[in-house]
């Protein structure tokens, strides 16, 4: 962290992806949004949508499509049953794939629940110069995704690199 930088908010969209949950029990997109504002971000919009591919890719779609959003957050649908569909509905959106999310976010993730990461379809990438994370459903992913690499990543003053400071030159051709 390089405190000499200063900070630049940013606004993010939090997308809880659930069949079951409602406002009152998403603890996990309550999670990620208050560790979004405790950061001094700005919660550009939240929604809960069934696990259904279409859903989830319109509502990703449409914050992709607005200049005012400048990451998502998803969470839920990234297991391997049935129903989880996120990384389906988000892949086909995404002009480029940060690799390394899944991958730093399943070493992570083994120190608490062991070889059951291996379960997670964790992803990141960017889509129209608007970062997007998709972490599993529950609290502790969102927890460990949100405070282990998104905080730091989302922070101006983070070194010796950040997503922030590429946010210009996203759209470059």
């Amino acid at each position: 962290m390089n405190e000499s930088r200063e900070f630049i908010p940013i606004n993010i969209a939090v997308l809880t992806v659930s069949d079951t949950r409602s406002e009152a029990d998403d603890t996990s997109g309550r999670v990620l949004a208050d560790g979004l504002l405790a950061a001094g971000h700005m919660l550009a919009d939240k929604k809960i949508v069934r696990d259904d591919i279409y859903q989830i890719r319109a509502a990703v779609s449409q914050w992709i499509a607005d200049p005012g959003v400048n990451a998502v957050i998803t969470t839920g649908g990234t297991g391997v049953t049935g129903r989880d569909g996120t990384p389906e509905a988000v892949l086909p959106l995404l002009d480029k794939v940060l690799d390394g999310f899944g991958e730093v976010f399943r070493m992570l993730s083994y120190q608490d629940i062991k070889s059951s990461t291996m379960q997670s379809r964790a992803l990141a990438g960017v889509a129209n110069a608007t970062y997007i994370f998709c972490v599993p459903g529950s609290s502790g992913a969102c927890r460990t995704a949100w405070e282990a690499l998104i905080k730091d990543q989302l922070d101006y003053r983070t070194r010796p690199c950040n997503l922030v400071q590429l946010m210009p030159r996203l759209l470059e051709k």
